[in-house]
């Protein structure tokens, strides 16, 4: 047995099974969290420019810029039995749904504000998420180009790889705090016991504002988890950081 093979069973060994599934199984979570608020308390979804239209703006968020992209950003430390080519069709698949889900979320806003003659990014909210989608989908097509089209020279590849796991974190961190300043901001708006509105106000802890503030403590303990897989050491695969070499025709099958 060479010392390669020895050392992937360490590796599988050391991976921490338990924490993975219980970031899959927060990731769900969030995802009921943010379906039940919108569809609960703030009266389901529609697309015709009314707060039902703005419902979806969460949903899809959450979805992609969360779930589904910490999901993706794990995938290489996740013990498979795939091909490097493979994890690669896999990362770049999930993120791309992610990117497609996140555009459509920025537009359900937009269209919802200019429905209602509100302003566009005004808030710290909309700054950090405007910039969040506009990083990934930077992010996204520059991975396409780099590391999955076959004639970019694998010097290219090997001097931007350290960036692009530099940005792919970075983005995700982002997504952490845009998602959170998105609740809050959210809650303030709603519940704030004025203009006729029937709700209790946030300062009392009205159910919808337990309810909101335990998603975000969902969001926030789903993004410690993917933080704590992405930094192990002992369970970070060598050949997913090589990009010394291309990928064989059989993995590519």
């Amino acid at each position: 047995m060479c010392t390669l093979d020895v050392l992937n069973i360490k590796r599988k060994m050391s991976f921490p099974v338990s924490i993975y599934v219980l970031s899959v199984w927060l990731g769900f979570l969030c995802v009921m969290f943010v379906c039940l608020w919108s569809g609960t308390w703030r009266g389901g979804f529609a697309w015709d420019g009314s707060f039902l239209q703005f419902n979806w703006h969460p949903v899809l968020m959450v979805t992609s810029l969360v779930v589904l992209y910490g999901n993706a950003i794990v995938l290489y430390r996740v013990p498979l039995t795939w091909s490097r080519w493979w994890c690669k069709r896999a990362h770049a698949g999930l993120l791309f749904v992610a990117m497609v889900l996140s555009v459509l979320g920025v537009c359900a806003a937009f269209d919802f504000h200019t429905a209602n003659n509100i302003p566009h990014l005004y808030s710290l909210h909309s700054w950090t998420g405007i910039s969040t989608v506009a990083l990934f989908t930077l992010q996204w097509f520059v991975g396409l180009c780099a590391f999955l089209l076959p004639w970019t020279p694998l010097a290219f590849r090997a001097h931007l790889k350290p960036l692009h796991i530099w940005m792919g974190i970075a983005i995700f961190i982002l997504s952490l705090i845009t998602s959170l300043s998105g609740i809050n901001e959210k809650l303030l708006l709603t519940l704030n016991g004025r203009n006729g509105s029937n709700t209790k106000p946030y300062t009392t802890l009205p159910a919808e504002a337990l309810f909101a503030n335990s998603f975000g403590i969902a969001v926030v303990i789903f993004g410690l988890l993917v933080l704590k897989l992405l930094f192990g050491q002992k369970w970070k695969n060598p050949e997913s950081e090589n990009e010394t070499d291309r990928p064989l025709l059989t993995d590519a099958r």
